[in-house]
């Protein structure tokens, strides 16, 4: 079939469009900026400009199109006023589906019950579908609670709070119930639905194997990772109080935090089991949906994250600048990044040759002291320290030792990732990565810290020893632009 993806530069539309061309469909990507998919390996994906706000741009984009998929949603732009972009977007949307001779809309929404006083998130969701399915074109909805998958935003906030608070504050909502449902049977139900002709002109609500209450989902993240949580009750905590403390304590910002806790007032469950009757599909538990996650993280295997979702009305950031010492810090999968980059005059394999070479009787090249003291204190709390050194002065290969490292991976004259072995209250590695300067004899030379951080104490470890990080970070980068340069001289 023809197919148009919506939204494929968001979490779940990222994650659809490889498995409809695994299935041998042709796919076409509408992107507001197409540049935005230029890094994507999508072969055979056609990537067209368009914009549901602006509805001339939609007749090319839906021009011989058997199915959309429609999974746009204007939240991710974080201000006020998403409800109405979004109905003005699927207006636009369906008008000219209708138009182009669409066969079927496919389309993700909310669940919760109609009737009750749904929040105005969800009822945006639900309202979508509604106006969708006024065009005449056959749609078919899916109404789902929270989508637990590496990288999503409401299991990054789950997961954010039970690793980093010991107590949790508990508002009344964290009794509400709820069916959350894994990432992978999410894309198993969108990609079916495309050639199940039952489907056509229905609304099926999916959800997991648990109905759980979001404390018990915040409790049973912790028993996944082995941390010890207690939750305490309050009486009263308003979802902007919540949506500030959110924002003070994860990676979300308030401004997404808010409609997403006035909907977690509402139960939602499952009413039907038409999905089960009409799909070959049973999805996971709670917690195994959580382990995979877990491993998809631990395994650097993230598709999309939902930090990277570019609504159709979100400015274009600015990229960091390139300079070795004003790191760019981020928060990713509950990974703290601290990059920096540089320009080096030296081709790629004389930098990779630089930064491959490091450690063992050469040291670390800059305030080498100071990560010797590091390994010192290592060794006192039961470490390994710096004793191991390196197999060979001059070449790595993955699975080495290096110091308190260990190489995890090596990409010949482009990367070396190493991960720490020392002890600290969480996990961390060191990435150097080296690319061609286009149209030039120089590279870029980029150094990336992560640390994900183990509940309370991990954060704290990372905020005490930051100060004391950065100007050693920003020297090792400096050090290695100038080694370089000098051997290439």
């Amino acid at each position: 079939m023809k197919i148009l993806v919506t939204g494929a530069t968001g979490y779940i539309g990222g994650r659809l469009v490889p498995r409809l061309l695994k299935q041998g469909h042709a796919v076409r990507c509408l992107a507001r900026r197409p540049e935005a998919l230029s890094g994507r390996p999508w072969p055979g994906a056609e990537i067209v400009a368009g914009d549901a706000l602006d509805p001339s741009t939609l007749a090319a984009a839906l021009a011989g199109v058997d199915v959309a998929y429609y999974l746009i949603h204007s939240m991710t732009a974080g201000e006020e006023g998403f409800e109405d972009r979004d109905r003005k977007a699927a207006r636009h949307f369906a008008d000219a589906a209708r138009a182009a001779g669409v066969k079927r809309i496919i389309y993700l929404g909310g669940l919760g019950v109609q009737g009750e006083a749904l929040s105005p998130h969800l009822k945006s969701r639900q309202e979508v579908g509604e106006i969708l399915r006024s065009s005449g074109v056959p749609v078919t909805e899916f109404r789902a609670a929270i989508i637990v998958g590496s990288g999503s935003l409401s299991f990054e906030m789950i997961r954010a709070l039970a690793e980093r608070l010991p107590v949790m504050i508990g508002p009344q909502w964290v009794m509400s119930r709820c069916q959350p449902i894994a990432i992978r049977d999410v894309l198993a139900y969108l990609t079916a639905a495309a050639g199940e002709p039952r489907a056509a002109g229905r609304v099926f609500e999916i959800g997991g194997a648990d109905v759980l209450t979001y404390r018990d989902m915040m409790l049973g993240y912790a028993k996944v990772r082995g941390l010890k949580r207690r939750l305490l009750p309050v009486p009263v905590l308003t979802p902007r109080v919540s949506s500030y403390w959110v924002d003070l304590v994860t990676p979300i910002p308030a401004a997404l935090a808010r409609p997403l806790i006035e909907g977690l007032k509402n139960d939602v469950v499952c009413g039907s089991r038409e999905a089960l009757e009409t799909f070959d599909i049973r999805p996971i538990g709670y917690e195994e949906a959580v382990r995979l996650a877990l491993e998809r993280i631990e395994e650097g295997e993230v598709e999309t994250i939902w930090s990277g979702s570019q609504s159709s009305l979100e400015a274009v950031p600015a990229p960091p600048p390139l300079h070795p010492t004003l790191p760019h810090l981020e928060m990713r999968e509950g990974m703290i990044l601290e990059r920096r980059e540089t320009e080096v005059e030296a081709r790629p394999e004389a930098v990779f040759r630089v930064f491959s070479g490091i450690g063992g009787e050469r040291g670390w090249f800059y305030m080498d002291w100071v990560w010797r003291l590091r390994g010192f204190l290592d060794r006192l709390v039961g470490g390994i320290g710096m004793r191991r050194g390196r197999r060979n002065p001059d070449t790595l290969r993955a699975g080495d030792a290096l110091d308190f490292w260990r190489v995890e991976a090596v990409r010949e004259n482009r990367l070396l990732r190493l991960r720490a072995e020392m002890k600290v209250p969480g996990r961390a590695w060191l990435q150097f990565e080296v690319v061609p300067e286009s149209g030039s004899e120089a590279s870029v030379l980029s150094q990336t810290a992560y640390f994900e951080p183990k509940g309370l104490a991990g954060l704290l470890y990372w905020v005490v020893l930051y100060p004391f990080h950065r100007p050693i970070f920003s020297g090792l980068i400096r050090e290695i632009k100038r080694r370089s340069e000098e051997a290439s001289s």
